[in-house]
C-alpha cells in the first residue's frame, strides 16, 4: 500500500519546556541554573578547604611516598579514610551548624542569609583556632582590612585562605617527621650496598621490606591517625 503524500502534510506540534513562573524574562531561568551548576561545582573544593581534609589527605599522602609502596593504599582507600577522619573531627563544629542553622532555616524561623550568617561562626571558630596570626595578617593587610574584635568580624574571604596554607604548612612539617626514619633506612641500606660492592642492585629493593617492618612494628596507621587527632585539638 502506498503513502498517499497528504498523510505527512499536517504539521508536528510544538512542545517547550519552561523553567520558573512564566513572568521571568526570556533567559532568565537558564541564567540561574548556569550559576547554581557553577555554585555547586566550586563548593566542594571550598568545603574541603574549611574543614581537616587538607591536613589529613596530605600527611597520608607523606606516609604512603615515605614508605616508597607507589601506588599501595591505594587513592581510594586515603581518600576515604581522610573523609572519615574529617567528619568525626569536624562532628562538633557540624553539629553546632545544624543546631544554630540549618534546623531553623528548615522550619522557617530564619532565612537563608541569616542561615548561611549563623552557620559562618562555627566554621569561622574551627578555622581561626588553627590559622596562624602571620597567614591572617598576609591577607588581612593585603585587602586593608581593619583590625577586628573577634574572629567573627574577620571575612570569610581572608579567613578560608589564612587557614588553607596554615593547614599546608602544619601537614608539611608532619610529613617532614615522618620522612626522617624511613630516610635513615634508606641510607643505611644504600651504603651497607656499596660496602659490599653490589651497586647494581636496587637499594629500593631492600630496605622496603625493613620500612614495612619498621611500620608495622610501630603500629604506624595508629601513630599517624592518633597525631592528626592530637593536632587538631582546640
Amino acid at each position: 500500500m502506498l503513502l498517499q503524500p497528504h498523510a505527512f502534510a499536517e504539521p508536528l506540534p510544538n512542545v517547550e519546556i519552561n523553567f520558573g513562573n512564566g513572568g521571568e524574562q526570556p533567559g532568565t531561568s537558564a541564567l540561574s541554573i548556569l550559576l547554581l551548576i557553577t555554585v555547586l561545582s566550586v563548593a566542594p573544593a571550598i568545603l574541603v578547604l574549611m574543614t581537616s581534609f587538607t591536613r589529613i589527605v596530605i600527611v597520608l599522602g607523606f606516609v604512603r611516598t615515605s614508605l616508597g609502596t607507589q601506588q599501595m593504599p591505594p587513592n581510594q582507600v586515603l581518600i576515604g579514610l581522610a573523609m572519615f577522619l574529617t567528619f568525626f573531627i569536624m562532628a562538633p563544629t557540624l553539629s553546632q551548624v545544624n543546631e544554630v542553622a540549618l534546623q531553623p532555616y528548615l522550619k522557617g524561623e530564619v532565612s537563608q542569609t541569616q542561615a548561611l550568617e549563623a552557620a559562618a561562626v562555627p566554621m569561622k571558630k574551627f578555622m581561626f583556632s588553627h590559622t596562624r596570626e602571620k597567614d591572617l595578617l598576609l591577607f588581612m593587610n593585603y585587602t586593608k582590612a581593619e583590625k577586628p574584635e573577634s574572629f567573627e568580624d574577620i571575612p570569610i574571604t581572608v579567613l578560608v585562605p589564612a587557614y588553607a596554607i596554615s593547614e599546608l604548612k602544619t601537614a608539611f612539617q608532619m610529613g617532614f617527621m615522618i620522612f626522617i626514619p624511613f630516610l635513615v633506612i634508606d641510607m643505611i641500606v644504600a651504603s651497607t650496598l656499596m660496602a659490599m660492592g653490589m651497586m647494581m642492585l636496587p637499594p629500593v629493593m631492600i630496605s622496603l621490606p625493613f620500612k614495612l617492618l619498621l611500620f608495622v612494628l610501630v603500629d604506624g596507621w595508629y601513630l599517624i591517625v592518633k597525631s592528626l587527632l592530637l593536632s587538631f585539638n582546640p
